[in-house]
């Protein structure tokens, strides 16, 4: 493997008078060169040097003129980094993405985007995999695949939530809920995205927008009048108008009997639930929904 790298390099510090007409060759020909190494490498699971040797490449298809063997090459160097070298490969599948685009294959740039931001996001760097998705999304609706950019919108709609960025989440999910209720396939999932925006009028501490966004929610899914889902949010946004705290957990208890409360939105109710003035004062630390 070493072998193969010295002679890669050894072929592109040639120089004479006969290398200047053939300067597009002697990159061929490194690139050949490097490819195989970074294959042996890669069986031999030496990780850092494959991705190291993949980055290499971009450089001599970068000089050839080859754009696409550059974005896929930046793809090889991530899928490589992966195995040692997260902030790398985040890196590489950046530009990666960058480069399908500027080619014009936008569904692979957002599918190395939406990669970035499931990394990311498992890294615990919310803001930047929220901007990852979001651009993903949006290269996935410049490609008319609406079903597709609606997972990651769901993403954002999520990470949104999580980082108090309440406005943003709302109009995502409602937007999500649309969609799903204009498709057969996904109609079903409607109700769940408006229980997700109400959760975030809560947190907001607007719970009247609660109550007049369900009149609204009505318009959008015909399947939201009289749900559990509806009857939930005005529980909740009574409660918390009211100060109820007890109301507010007994309408949470009731739907989790039922219907188990994911963690995003058992962490999310908590919030909610803090903001609920009982007395003229502010709900203290405890950490219990019910």
């Amino acid at each position: 493997m070493s072998d193969l790298l010295k002679q890669a390099e050894n072929r592109l510090n040639k120089s004479g008078f006969m290398n200047l007409f053939s300067s597009s060759n002697k990159y061929e020909d490194a690139a050949e060169l490097y490819e195989k190494a970074a294959i042996q490498f890669k069986l031999s699971k030496n990780w850092l040097e494959a991705a190291e040797t993949y980055e290499k490449l971009t450089e001599m298809y970068s000089q050839i003129g080859s754009n696409h063997e550059v974005a896929m090459n930046f793809v090889e160097s991530g899928n490589c980094y992966k195995k040692c070298d997260l902030k790398k490969s985040i890196e590489m599948f950046k530009k990666a993405a960058k480069k399908f685009s500027e080619i014009g294959r936008l569904s692979i740039a957002a599918k190395h985007l939406k990669e970035v931001g499931d990394m990311l996001e498992k890294e615990k760097k919310l803001e930047e995999s929220l901007e990852a998705f979001t651009a993903a999304a949006d290269l996935y609706l410049g490609e008319n695949t609406e079903s597709t950019a609606n997972q990651c919108k769901l993403r954002v709609a999520s990470l949104a939530g999580q980082l108090e960025r309440y406005d943003m989440a709302v109009e995502t999910f409602e937007d999500c809920a649309k969609h799903a209720a204009e498709n057969n396939l996904l109609k079903y999932s409607a109700k769940g995205y408006l229980l997700n925006a109400g959760i975030c009028r809560l947190c907001a501490a607007d719970p009247v927008g609660v109550l007049n966004a369900c009149q609204r929610y009505n318009d959008i899914d015909p399947t939201f009048p009289n749900s559990r889902e509806e009857q939930l949010l005005k529980d909740l946004a009574n409660a918390s108008e009211a100060g109820d705290q007890d109301a507010f957990a007994n309408a949470l208890g009731q739907f989790d009997d039922i219907s188990r409360l994911d963690s995003w939105k058992t962490t999310l109710l908590l919030r909610a639930k803090k903001k609920i003035t009982a007395g003229g004062g502010l709900l203290g630390d405890e950490d219990d929904l019910t």
